[in-house]
C-alpha cells in the first residue's frame, strides 16, 4: 500500500502541475486556417504564453499581473469575440485610440502608410458583402453625411477610431482573413497569449496516410514567432 500511496501522490503533483503550467503558463494552439501565411502554416503547432498579459484566473474575471502590455505587430492568441470558446491567431495593429484603415489593400495607421513586411495578397474566393462590414460605421472618423456614403470593402474600410480596451487585428493573408474587419475589436478582456514557437509541424494537404508521421515539416520546428 505504500508504494501505492506514493505513485498516487506522484501522479495526483503531476496533474497539478500540468493543470497549473497550462492554465497560467503555456499552452499549446494548432493552426487551422492560412488566414496567417506565411508567418503560421495550416499543421504549426505552437506553444503560447499565457504570462505575457496576464493569465486570466479561471471562473472568474481576474488575472494575474501582466508582464508586458500587448504591443503593435505582436502576434496574438485569443478569444474569438463572437463566440469566446473558441481562439484565434492574428497580429495585432492598431492599440486603443489608434486611427486604423486601408485604402486599395494598404494599410494606414494614424493616417501613414505601414511597411508590412509579413503581408501577403493571396487569391480571394469572392468579395464579401457590404453588410458584413456594417459594424464599421459607428467607429469612422467621418461626418453624418460621409457614412451615408460609406461602402467599405475587404480592401477599402475606414478610418476608424479604436475605442478604449481594445485592439484591432489583422490576418498577415489579407485576402483570406477573417478577422477584426468583419466582426469588429477584440477587448483586452479576451486576449488570451503570445505563441512562443512551432514546436511540432506537418503538411496538412498532404496525400500520404499519415501526414504527421511521413510530412513533417522539419525546417519549422523550433521557429519562433515573429
Amino acid at each position: 500500500m505504500d508504494g501505492f500511496w506514493e505513485w498516487s501522490k506522484i501522479i495526483i503533483f503531476a496533474v497539478a502541475l500540468f493543470v497549473v503550467i497550462r492554465t497560467f503558463g503555456v499552452e499549446a494552439y494548432k493552426i487551422p486556417s492560412g488566414s496567417m501565411e506565411n508567418t503560421l502554416l495550416v499543421g504549426d503547432f505552437l506553444l503560447v504564453n499565457k504570462a505575457v498579459f496576464g493569465a486570466e484566473v479561471p471562473f472568474t474575471n481576474l488575472r494575474l499581473p501582466a508582464i508586458r502590455s500587448p504591443r503593435r505587430g505582436d502576434v496574438i492568441v485569443f478569444q474569438w469575440p463572437p463566440n469566446p470558446q473558441q481562439s484565434y491567431v492574428k497580429r495585432l495593429i492598431g492599440l486603443a485610440g489608434d486611427t486604423v484603415e486601408m485604402r486599395e489593400g494598404v494599410f494606414l495607421l494614424n493616417g501613414r502608410r505601414q511597411n508590412e513586411s509579413y503581408v501577403i495578397h493571396s487569391h480571394p474566393i469572392g468579395e464579401p458583402v457590404e453588410e458584413e462590414f456594417r459594424w464599421q460605421d459607428q467607429y469612422l472618423v467621418r461626418t453624418a453625411q460621409a457614412r451615408e456614403a460609406y461602402h467599405p470593402s475587404r480592401n477599402t474600410w475606414g478610418p476608424l477610431i479604436v475605442p478604449d480596451k481594445s485592439y484591432f487585428m489583422l490576418g498577415d493573408n489579407r485576402d483570406n482573413s477573417l478577422d477584426s474587419r468583419y466582426w469588429g475589436f477584440v477587448a483586452d478582456s479576451l486576449i488570451k497569449g503570445k505563441p512562443l514557437f512551432v514546436y511540432y509541424s506537418y503538411e496538412r494537404d498532404a496525400t500520404h496516410s499519415f501526414p504527421w508521421l511521413t510530412d513533417i515539416r522539419w525546417s519549422r520546428l523550433g521557429t519562433r514567432v515573429h
